[in-house]
């Protein structure tokens, strides 16, 4: 596995860039957001950090100038339906940070500005990114949302209508029928999903990751 290279800039466009590592010239994909971050060409001894995806008919290398977008990189591939172009769409639009921000208000509207991410797929996008932020420990302290705590404390008894109710209105809103978000939800709280963001994850994965 190739995590990191170093060497000079030969090219560097909005989603595409050329490392020289020892006279061996690498074409890494990236996010607008790393190449703004990098020197301008011809700069010796650039380090970018990388992730190979090897597929049946090619491997495909990407990078990325820190830790956290090349963390979220991973995360974003790991949902149903995402695959490397959406997600440096979405990291080309927000920087890690201001993505913090966007799921921790689920902000669906700025989530629908990424280039191929419909009303319905930001909601989504949305609750799984959620469960990711709250999950990660290193994202969790870059963004500094989200408190170890938060994520273990219990849901008191009176508030589980509501987080069912809320639960399935945001998946009748995505497009999903009354009787779908009611199956879906079924068995939530026994799975442990006593927030809304976890009860909304959990009917997702129950009903195949949305349409």
């Amino acid at each position: 596995m190739i995590v990191q290279l170093t060497g000079t800039l030969v090219e560097v466009t909005p989603s595409r860039v050329t490392l020289d590592v020892g006279g061996v010239g690498y074409e890494l994909g990236v996010s607008s957001t790393t190449a703004a971050a990098l020197p301008h060409t011809g700069e010796a001894g650039v380090t970018i950090l990388t992730r190979l995806i090897v597929r049946e008919d090619a491997m495909e290398l990407f990078g990325f100038s820190s830790r956290s977008e090349r963390a979220l990189f991973d995360q974003l591939r790991a949902i149903s339906g995402v695959g490397p172009k959406l997600a440096l769409a979405v990291l080309s639009t927000f920087t890690p940070s201001q993505l913090a921000q966007v799921v921790a208000t689920q902000d669906a509207t700025r989530m629908a500005q990424v280039p191929g991410v419909g009303r319905k797929k930001a909601s989504r996008l949305l609750v799984e990114l959620s469960d990711v932020f709250n999950k990660n420990a290193d994202l969790r302290e870059l963004v500094g949302l989200f408190s170890p705590e938060s994520d273990q404390a219990p849901l008191p008894v009176a508030a589980m209508g509501s987080v069912e109710s809320e639960a399935a209105e945001a998946l009748l809103s995505m497009g999903f029928t009354s009787q779908e978000a009611e199956l879906a939800l079924e068995g939530h709280e026994e799975a442990g999903a006593l927030t809304i963001e976890k009860a909304l994850a959990y009917a997702l994965r129950r009903l195949g990751g949305g349409r």
